[in-house]
């Protein structure tokens, strides 16, 4: 008994195997996607009543006679059609099974074609009670299990003489039910997967979506970032100003700024000048920045005269105002054309590089620290007089810091020695010789910060 038991275990096996890929085929059907959504169309539910209907009936026609009863995977189809459809796909592919038993006949006709209409129906009831999803696989195969051992339980209190059931039940039985249940185990599993590579599929495809947005509010955000920036340099008679920014990603911290003489009405012969790096980066470091030159330009034009009180109020509001944590440093200054006086507030920042005619350098220290660090910070005015001849170079810490693939940096002492070569050129020229410097010495190594650059020459 136990060899016949194994090879009909070997045989509906087989079988289980030809539905599972007729039922693999058919999720990789167009109108699938519907089945998986739980909103399966009438004309779909059609085609699953027919499919698996006829999977129902292949599985009695492939299987063979015991004792009078036939050993088949039949229940399989509908099962999985009622899971898959709902209790009318499941009811309808049932039915189509049941027909064709009956008309097969046999000792266990009524039982096993009872039992078919009931695999796709019950299929269908778990198929509602899982709110229109498939099951899964726990439940799927507790219930193929569960529905063979009711099949076998209905053969017996149905079919006559008892002592025949009984010997047919105990011979046909185990196959059965684990061929049913390692059938829906399969199909199960690759439902699974299928449902897995869907809900992959939407997160790429959300992630997508996302990542298009981000970018369009980033292209938005540098565009509005951009219009901060002067255009064009104001002019002021005898000096040539030039200045330029460099962003290592979309938008940044660092900027600077020409102060037009309607923002700020110091008078025809004088100018505002700044420059400033925001610690971090992205969008945080740009909100920061724009409120950072606003309040600057403000309390500039309250106090043009003074300058290191408009940066104290201006550090008070912004600190104020910071949240964060971050803080921005800052070079700024007022230039009169008249006696060439530069007077200047240096917030924390690089201290700026002046290259006199004579080839000598002096740095503008710190006089004051950087502004949104603290509220009571107080700050002190630096004054020079620029002889012609005379070149200022104010940047941020990107020129000085940015690395080639060697991790070395480009340091003070190559920037100082590139303005010593461009001593001739114009601002222009000399703006354009040093970035060049800077993007020569970095080779293909990625710009890992922003870089802002301003220079003012005494002609």
């Amino acid at each position: 008994m136990a060899t016949t038991i194994l090879s009909s275990l070997i045989v509906l096996l087989q079988l289980m195997c030809v539905i599972i890929v007729a039922a693999y085929l058919l999720t990789r059907s167009r109108f699938f996607p519907e089945v998986l959504e739980g909103r399966p169309s009438v004309k779909v539910q059609a085609i699953l009543i027919i499919f698996f209907g006829a999977l129902s009936v292949y599985g009695t026609v492939a299987g063979f006679e015991v004792n009078g009863a036939f050993i088949n995977v039949r229940d399989l189809g509908p099962m999985l059609a009622g899971l898959l459809g709902g209790p009318v796909v499941g009811l309808g592919a049932g039915l189509i099974g049941a027909i064709h038993r009956l008309s097969v006949g046999g000792f266990t006709v009524y039982s096993c074609s009872l039992a078919t209409v009931l695999a796709g129906l019950f299929g269908g009831l778990i198929w509602l009670a899982r709110k229109r999803k498939f099951a899964g696989i726990t439940i799927a195969v507790i219930f193929a299990v569960a529905m063979e051992a009711l099949h076998m339980l209905m053969t017996l209190a149905i079919c006559s003489p008892f002592e025949q059931a009984l010997s047919v039940v105990e011979l046909v039985s185990i196959p059965m039910i684990a061929a049913n249940a390692a059938g829906m185990f399969v199909f199960a599993f690759i439902i699974g997967n299928l449902q897995n590579e869907r809900r992959m599929q939407r997160e790429r495809d959300t992630l997508i979506k996302e990542i298009q947005r981000k970018d369009t509010e980033l292209s938005i955000a540098a565009e509005i970032q951009q219009s901060f920036l002067p255009e064009t340099m104001i002019p002021l008679e005898g000096f040539d100003i030039a200045g330029r920014n460099v962003m290592a990603k979309e938008v940044g911290g660092d900027f600077f700024d020409v102060i037009p003489l309607e923002v700020i009405p110091i008078s025809q012969h004088r100018l505002g000048l700044m420059i400033a790096d925001v610690s971090g980066k992205g969008i945080p470091a740009a909100l920061f920045m724009a409120l950072s030159r606003i309040v600057v330009r403000v309390n500039g034009s309250w106090y043009p005269d003074r300058p290191a009180e408009a940066i104290r109020t201006a550090n008070a509001i912004i600190s104020a105002d910071s949240k964060s944590g971050m803080f921005v440093t800052l070079f700024y200054a007022t230039l009169n054309a008249e006696n060439r006086i530069l007077t200047y507030v240096n917030a924390g920042h690089n201290p700026p590089l002046l290259y006199h005619a004579n080839g000598s350098f002096e740095e503008l220290e710190a006089t004051g620290m950087a502004m949104g660090a603290l509220k009571e910070a107080e700050y002190s005015a630096g004054k020079k007089t620029l002889e012609k001849g005379d070149v200022l170079v104010m940047y941020t810490d990107g020129i000085t810091e940015a690395e080639n693939e060697r991790q070395e940096m480009f340091g003070e002492a190559r920037l100082r020695d590139v303005i010593a070569r461009s001593q001739g050129m114009d601002s222009k020229a000399m703006m354009a010789k040093i970035l060049d410097e800077v993007k020569a010495f970095c080779g293909d190594y990625p710009q890992s910060d922003d870089i802002t650059l301003m220079i003012i020459r005494t002609v």
